[in-house]
């Protein structure tokens, strides 16, 4: 890669759509120019959580992240270097994250809750995607996720509904959604939306193709 890499930065509240927006994104882009990291394998252990008032892991705070960690590992990526990292299990003790090799690449797909408020690594995205979607959308979908997919009690995705994961959407995410240059919406379907940031990328996937071939 002889230009730096073109970073697109994807956030949205949880279970806005965004791990499906990055997966229909991936689809329509050359699988072989694209990175994809995920902020959730930058979780700290349950042991490193804080408890609420209740004495309730709490995994929706900015701080539940190696922010730290991450930062390190994009740079490393924007510098053409690999990266390894262990697979989250969304603290299913009993299973055993595979060990994920990221490869450099001339475009890097992130996706995360927290990007945009940790200004760090804000301050590295060339583009920055927000996907919008309502509350109410957000929290069936959670519930049906985390109940059904998940495996975790209807009570306990209830409670950190309430708790911790709508109060982190409201005090981290949504503050920052005007920081993004492309605000996608997802009550329903996000296909206008996806046809705006492949564009943007193939774009930016030609410019960096042009500039190998005719370097100035």
């Amino acid at each position: 890669m002889s230009s730096k890499p073109y970073l697109v930065g994807i956030v949205g509240g949880s279970a806005s759509g965004k791990t499906s927006f990055l997966r229909d994104l991936l689809a329509r882009l050359p699988k072989e120019k694209c990175a994809v990291v995920s902020q959730d394998n930058y979780y700290r252990t349950i042991d490193e959580q804080v408890l609420d008032a209740n004495g309730k892991h709490n995994f929706d705070l900015p701080t539940a992240i190696h922010r730290d960690r991450l930062h390190d590992d994009l740079h490393k990526l924007l510098r053409g270097e690999c990266v390894t990292r262990t697979e989250y299990t969304f603290n299913h003790r009993e299973k055993s994250g595979r060990l994920i090799t990221i490869e450099p690449a001339e475009v890097i797909l992130l996706e995360g809750l927290f990007l945009f408020h940790y200004e760090e690594i804000r301050a590295l995205l060339d583009l920055r995607v927000f996907i919008d979607a309502n509350e109410d959308v957000c929290k069936l979908r959670r519930l049906q996720r985390d109940f059904l997919e998940r495996g975790y009690p209807a009570d306990h995705v209830e409670y950190q509904w309430d708790n911790h994961v709508l109060p982190a959407y409201r005090n981290f995410i949504l503050p920052h959604r005007d920081e993004a240059q492309l605000i996608v919406t997802n009550h329903g379907g996000y296909e206008a939306g996806l046809e705006v940031v492949t564009h943007q990328v193939l774009i930016r996937i030609d410019a960096m193709q042009r500039e190998v071939r005719d370097p100035q």
